[in-house]
């Protein structure tokens, strides 16, 4: 298959190949993979730029970048090679010399330490979900060992963006942020972003400094916690900051797409189960079927009231623990989903959840539903009619998927995420541009399962405020090619 690329696609390339070291903003299913390959092919044949290092998530590494480059023929005399997995599978990948290397997120100190600044060999970089460097925390001074030079040092944050930053610089000529969501917690998240283009010319040179010119810090609910709110001009500044380094796509601007349809299905708690959430909120301690659900801090309680909410509680403290017991208060929302797939008669539907005892629960009262695993013939069987109801976690299933809009255009939230970069992922694997790329004109229909009166209205409204800032962010950085 020839590439022919769209209009916003081409105005993507000629941003980056005009600018070099810029950020592409641009939602799922806007070619942004074909479109960075070809911009490397681009600069490669002209001398530009020699070796591409992709930066992704474990899953797009292995399935996404390599499958692009064979899909078209325009670039399959490249080579690709995924730096993942054990040590001998990444140190091979990068033995091969490729083309393109793709390497996680989660690698990148070890990549870094194993190959050294000095001997680092790839002179473009793109980031792909580029809000994963958002945690980026550095200061930058004048070096005592050697005058007129600057020193870097780490100052809190992710270490993989901290490594990464010691040759964003030195050793890298071309830098493509490229992400959907490149403010999904609000304007905070794009110092870190921006730094990789300009060392903080824009926004300043630590975050620190950021944080002082355009926010105010406000005592939270305890007297240890600190929240950082955006001044009132913090917005328009940083827009015009970041304007002459962004390109921001929005493929409604270029083609006719379905709309997305919001449908938030009220879920009304038995009496019984209110009265548990409720006593939970009010004494951060409840006890239901003689198992003691205990919150030990604010944020605690914030996750038991989520999980009452959803249907079940787990009554140890490590929540997260694959092995952790929890409790059932009720099976409303079970029995909401079980009207909404009904309705849908027997359309595909995915559904997404956010606890453990939401997947063991969704299971058992949907023995014909799969749940969404690593394992490729899942996907392939859902996109055969081989079973109606995918159940997915938003973390697992944000990035690196295609193919679920071939025969879905339904998702199920079953319980709510404060999330907004993995709300709005996941909804984006059936979103419109990928119907449209698919060959349908069919409107996308999100169904949000809300416990009436609880703390997942909260959550519903924070999606939708956060959503707004980052739409009008995206939208004021706006270009047409």
């Amino acid at each position: 298959m020839q590439y022919n690329p769209r209009d916003y696609q081409r105005a993507m390339r000629d941003f980056a190949l005009d600018n070099q070291r810029v950020n592409w903003w641009a939602g799922p299913g806007t070619g942004k993979t074909s479109t960075g390959i070809a911009t490397y092919d681009f600069l490669r044949m002209f001398g530009e730029v020699q070796n591409l290092l992709v930066v992704s998530t474990k899953r797009v590494c292995k399935l996404v970048w390599p499958k692009e480059v064979q899909k078209w023929e325009d670039f399959r005399h490249l080579s690709v090679a995924v730096a993942v997995g054990t040590v001998e599978e990444r140190l091979a990948a990068i033995r091969s010399r490729a083309n393109i290397t793709c390497v996680n997120y989660d690698v990148l100190p070890w990549l870094v330490a194993t190959i050294g600044e000095d001997h680092w060999p790839w002179d473009m970089v793109i980031a792909d979900e580029s809000s994963k460097l958002k945690g980026l925390r550095i200061d930058v001074r004048p070096s005592k060992k050697t005058p007129g030079k600057l020193s870097m040092r780490k100052s809190g944050g992710s270490e993989r963006a901290q490594r990464l930053a010691r040759v964003a610089h030195k050793k890298v000529r071309v830098w493509i942020n490229a992400t959907g969501t490149p403010a999904s917690n609000g304007l905070v998240d794009l110092w870190g972003q921006a730094w990789y283009l300009d060392a903080g010319q824009r926004l300043g040179r630590t975050f620190t400094a950021f944080q002082q010119r355009w926010f105010n810090a406000i005592k939270g609910s305890d007297s240890h916690e600190i929240i950082y709110r955006p001044t009132p001009f913090a917005k328009e500044q940083i827009e015009g900051a970041l304007r002459d380094v962004t390109i921001s796509i929005n493929a409604r601007d270029y083609m006719d797409l379905p709309q997305t349809l919001t449908n938030v299905i009220r879920v009304p708690l038995p009496a019984d189960a209110y009265a548990q959430y409720r006593e939970m909120e009010r004494e951060m301690f409840v006890q239901i079927q003689g198992e003691d659900i205990e919150a030990v801090n604010a944020g605690s309680k914030s996750m038991k009231c989520r999980q009452i909410a959803s249907g079940a509680a787990y009554y140890l403290p490590d929540d997260g623990n694959d092995t952790a017991p929890w409790v059932k208060v009720h099976d409303a929302k079970l029995d909401a989903l079980q009207d909404l797939v009904s309705d849908l008669n027997g359309a595909s539907l995915l559904v997404a959840y956010q606890f453990r005892s939401d997947l063991a629960r969704l299971k058992e009262a949907f023995p014909k539903g799969r749940y969404f695993d690593d394992n490729p013939k899942t996907l392939r069987d859902f996109m055969d009619n081989k079973f109606q109801i995918l159940f997915i976690h938003p973390a697992s299933g944000g990035h690196g998927i295609d193919g679920m809009q071939e025969v879905c255009q339904d998702i199920a939230f079953f319980s709510m995420t404060w999330d907004l970069e993995q709300y709005e992922q996941v909804i984006a694997r059936i979103g419109d541009v990928r119907q449209v790329s698919a060959g349908f004109f069919r409107d996308v229909r999100v169904h949000l399962l809300v416990a009436e009166n609880t703390i997942e209205e909260d959550m519903v409204a924070r999606i939708e405020s956060k959503a707004s800032v980052q739409e009008s962010l995206k939208a004021a950085m706006k270009r047409r090619g």
